[in-house]
């Protein structure tokens, strides 16, 4: 695999890739855009920060890209959508610069609350004054924290760790998490209403563009100080500089912008504005945070060419990590049925029903769904299908999803059951389990059945009559055609049988036609399974 890594990234932290003798990694930081359309088609991998952006225009001339990484939590300079739509999975690192990003929203709240940074400059240039840098405490203040993920729950606990009185909004999180951090939720409303001081650690997306504007200004309490250190766009740039200018907002701390670099004169204005301390998106920049993102996203480019599961894909539907390891046997199970059914099944699909009887049914069962639909639509066309675009891909062909979890079941602690319809009422149906973690079928249509998967399979169904399966046994044995199993299914004595051979070696279209014509076969059908 060839990388592609086009801003600063640390380099000790991408030794997972570099001492990879299957991965060349080739650093081209800030190229021109017309250069990097003329080299990324020769890429199956690009490593990112935030002054890279991977939008349309590139992404048209990424013919061969397969994963993009973005070394931070941020994907706003990544176009998800038109990557989803190519298959290509984007990845970033969630968790490599949290401490940082807490550590420095504190870092310039208690800068500017004791006016760290005007009494700096007022000392190096040789005065001493005390009087007009005097303070104000954290003790008894109260914190506006809004969004308690993995930053804004730090941000809390630091913030009553100084005895702050602390509370959050975030319409994503339960009760009980607010009360593990010690802090009361509340409505955003109530947050703009009695915080002295409000800090923003939310995503940038349409729901949170400028989530705080003029309108939420006028209801905050007079010399309110706002902290952003999350995205630039959540809180309005416009409405703050304005109640900076009035005195409404008594002060500001910002590392973010909505234009990085900033260029527009309502920016400059707002950096320029002696009540507002600024640093240039920093809130990642430590050396450890540096090599923590480089490590992940470059754990997950091995994890890509090793074939494993994704822990930080952002458009893969994922388990929660303690799970992965539980359902890594179930996501080869439903990928081999899909593959399976797909060779079986009659063409034009309408609907594919994807349903998980006994214990596994307590889970969330959408990233198996989504594993088993790509499984199944890579033989239904000629796009490369995913569990990126497997979903968009469906949606596109007319083609129904459904999913269905029932913790009942008859015989198997487990059981995966994909239905496939298609035109005129036509439907295929295959059930598999795991047995000592080797996946099995276990029912086709309405045989009871039980076989391994192999690479290279016969399926049949004729009528159940005397000397069939010597007929077939023969005329494969004279296409030197080696049988190594075969299960068989059956309605009743000299009803309809059906029958799976797993063979060594593939058979030709003329000796499947010459079995048929044996046996008086109503449905016969080759089937290979990647191995």
């Amino acid at each position: 695999m060839k990388v592609l890594v086009t801003d600063e990234i640390s380099q000790s932290g991408l030794l997972p890739i570099l001492d990879d003798p299957r991965i060349q990694v080739d650093f081209k930081v800030g190229l021109p855009k017309e250069e990097l359309y003329q080299v990324i088609g020769d890429y199956q991998a690009i490593i990112t920060r935030s002054m890279t952006q991977v939008d349309q225009a590139l992404l048209d001339h990424a013919k061969n890209l397969k994963i993009i990484a973005r070394a931070g939590v941020g994907i706003d300079n990544v176009d998800v959508d038109a990557a989803s739509s190519r298959g290509i999975i984007v990845v970033n690192a969630p968790y490599g610069n949290v401490n940082s990003a807490a550590e420095h929203t504190m870092a310039i709240l208690l800068s500017f609350c004791r006016n760290v940074t005007l009494a700096n400059a007022s000392l190096k240039s040789g005065d001493w004054q005390r009087a007009p840098f005097t303070g104000h405490e954290l003790k008894e203040k109260t914190v506006g924290v809004i969004g308690l993920g993995k930053v804004g729950g730090r941000v809390a606990l630091r913030c009553r760790a100084f005895e702050a009185n602390v509370i959050t909004y975030d319409p994503y999180i339960s009760e009980k998490r607010a009360e593990d951090f010690g802090v009361k939720l509340v409505s955003l409303e109530d947050v703009i209403r009695f915080s002295d001081i409000i800090t923003v650690h939310t995503p940038l997306n349409e729901e949170t563009r400028n989530l705080i504007n003029a309108e939420h200004f006028e209801r905050m309490r007079d010399g309110v100080f706002i902290v952003n250190c999350a995205r630039g766009g959540i809180i309005n740039e416009k409405a703050i500089l304005a109640a900076l200018e009035s005195g409404k907002c008594g002060g500001a701390a910002f590392d973010v912008w909505s234009e990085e670099p900033p260029k527009s004169e309502i920016l400059k204005k707002l950096i320029a504005h002696p009540k507002m301390l600024v640093t240039p998106h920093l809130g990642a920049n430590t050396f450890e945070a540096q090599k923590n993102v480089a490590v992940d996203v470059s754990k997950e480019i091995v994890n890509y060419v090793d074939g494993r599961p994704l822990s930080n894909a952002v458009n893969i539907p994922r388990f929660d990590p303690d799970l992965m390891e539980h359902m890594k046997p179930y996501m080869k199970l439903i990928s081999i049925i899909g593959e399976f059914i797909s060779q079986l099944a009659p063409p034009n699909p309408n609907k594919v029903t994807f349903t998980y009887n006994g214990k596994l049914a307590r889970f969330d069962c959408a990233p198996l769904s989504v594993c088993g639909l790509a499984a199944l639509l890579n033989h239904c066309t000629d796009q490369e299908i995913n569990m990126v675009n497997a979903g968009m891909v469906a949606r596109e062909m007319g083609i129904a999803v459904e999913e269905v979890r029932s913790s009942e079941t008859d015989s198997f602690s487990n059981l995966i059951t994909l239905s496939l319809e298609g035109q005129h009422g036509k439907k295929r149906t295959i059930a598999g389990t795991l047995f000592e973690g080797i996946p099995k079928i276990v029912k086709m249509r309405n045989f009871d059945i039980d076989f391994k998967p192999e690479e290279h399979m016969l399926v049949m169904s004729y009528a159940d009559l005397p000397g069939a399966l010597g007929k077939i046994g023969t005329i494969l044995g004279n296409a030197n055609v080696n049988i190594g199993n075969m299960s068989l299914g059956r309605t009743g004595k000299a009803g309809e049988a059906m029958v799976v051979f797993s063979i060594d070696s593939p058979a030709d279209e003329a000796t499947i036609e010459k079995v048929k014509q044996a046996i008086g076969a109503t449905f016969i059908r080759a089937v290979h399974i990647q191995q």
